[in-house]
């Protein structure tokens, strides 16, 4: 088994049980885990170099929709809400393919790991001309990322008064069957595991309260994590008053949807009320903050959900919505928002950088990632602090307050992903040439 070590940080942030953060430390990793950490601990090892630099765990994105990347900046969907954004991209994301599914993932994913992502979400809710949830499998196995798809769905298309149009809907039997498909085929429930699989129909407005119900059995029946947006803006809310006679928590309760298999996107509008029965459930949140302030969907009581023990980790969300995928920037936005909510005590620099690492592995599950600390898996970051960015920093919480929003280098259950800034295990010039070419051919077929 392989031994390798990083060698004296100038900081490493541990996000461990007691929050250390060690000064001019080490890390020896063993296999894809963590096998000592602290001043001295690589000896005469083979390592990597980390003078001048900030050491962190890999940061975790709790929400994402992948294939978005191909329609980054669409002109007609940049000032819409969310019901009116949805139903000027639903044409364009019908017209995908297995290849349109599998090159934006690997663009997102190469995205997310070159700033500092380890293990991210995704959320993938249709399937049109052929497309299937491992088309997003195989490019995170490619990129070399820890990967959490859930198998998403829509059943309610506009002829039943639903949002999406009829031709991205599925029949509710045949959603069910695929569930169970993909999570006999690629769900790993070990502690290494680099894919797990979750069930996720989209929202309460394209699926029926039945499939809901059926897809937590399912989920249960299966040992895996159930995820969906929820209370996302001020017309989710009213859509759920109207349809449901009650709050999105409350329809959520109803059918099995809260609990610590649960995690929930956005979450903008959750009242008083239905705070505290997230936090009496242990049921997850999706902080999107980029999103919420693109789609003007408003900011996330986040720190209510933190004050009251809510889980809640950070997500990019679609890059048709943010339109970026940068989580650091995200965990910054994060930071920002919650200051211009309740004053510039309202969230530090640290708590930020938590969410974004231990709080999303937590929401997602996986203990075992998202902070640095012996038998942990080796997901690091390695930000070097040397540039124009942090230059005149005097603590490490320039990090989120000034940059760099670039990681050096990336590791992943122990093997490298991002070296010098720059991807290692996938041509990122072949595959941003693909993707510009899927695009050009979509937009001139409009």
């Amino acid at each position: 088994m392989t031994i390798r070590a990083i060698r004296n940080a100038d900081v490493i942030v541990t996000m461990d049980d007691a929050r250390r953060k060690l000064a001019r430390a080490d890390i020896v990793i063993k296999g894809g885990a963590i096998e000592a950490i602290g001043p001295g601990a690589a000896g005469d090892l083979p390592a990597v170099d980390a003078r001048g630099c900030l050491v962190t765990p890999g940061l975790v994105n709790t929400h994402h929709h992948l294939y978005q990347s191909l329609s980054r900046a669409v002109p007609q969907g940049q000032d819409a809400l969310l019901f009116g954004w949805l139903q000027t991209l639903y044409p364009i994301w019908a017209r995908f393919t297995p290849d349109h599914m599998f090159t934006a993932a690997q663009v997102g994913l190469s995205e997310l790991a070159l700033s500092g992502c380890s293990l991210s979400s995704d959320h993938l809710y249709l399937y049109p001309n052929g497309s299937r949830l491992e088309d997003t499998i195989h490019a995170a196995r490619a990129v070399g990322l820890r990967f959490q798809p859930t198998r998403g769905a829509m059943s309610i298309g506009v002829s039943d008064g639903g949002l999406p149009p009829d031709t991205l809907v599925e029949k509710e039997a045949d959603i069910l069957e695929d569930c169970i498909r993909v999570i006999d085929a690629f769900h790993d429930a070990a502690p290494s595991s680099m894919c797990r699989v979750g069930v996720a129909p989209c929202s309460p407005f394209s699926v029926s309260r039945e499939l809901m119900r059926d897809a937590a059995l399912l989920a249960r029946d299966k040992g895996v994590m159930m995820h969906t947006h929820l209370a996302e803006n001020d017309e989710d809310i009213a859509y759920s008053l109207a349809t449901f006679g009650c709050r999105p928590g409350q329809y959520a309760e109803s059918l099995g949807w809260v609990g610590p298999d649960v995690w929930h996107a956005h979450c903008v509008k959750l009242d008083a009320a239905e705070i505290k029965l997230f936090a009496d459930t242990s049921t997850g949140v999706a902080h999107c903050p980029c999103s919420n302030c693109r789609l003007g969907s408003g900011i996330a009581p986040i720190r209510k959900m933190r004050d009251a023990q809510v889980p809640v980790g950070l997500g990019v969300d679609g890059s048709a919505s943010n339109d970026a995928g940068n989580l650091i920037a995200e965990a910054r936005q994060a930071m920002l928002l919650q200051r211009v909510a309740a004053g510039a005590d309202a969230m530090s620099a640290d708590e930020a950088l938590e969410i974004a690492t231990r709080g999303g592995a937590d929401v997602l599950g996986r203990p075992e990632c998202g902070r640095l600390q012996v038998g942990a898996r080796a997901d690091i970051a390695i930000w070097d602090m040397s540039g124009i960015e942090a230059a005149g920093s005097w603590d490490p919480a320039a990090l989120l307050l000034a940059g760099p929003t670039t990681v050096r280098d990336l590791i992943v259950e122990g093997r490298d992903v991002v070296r010098d800034g720059q991807m290692v295990t996938i041509d990122t010039s072949a595959v941003i040439a693909r993707q510009n070419s899927l695009v050009e051919a979509l937009r001139d077929g409009m």
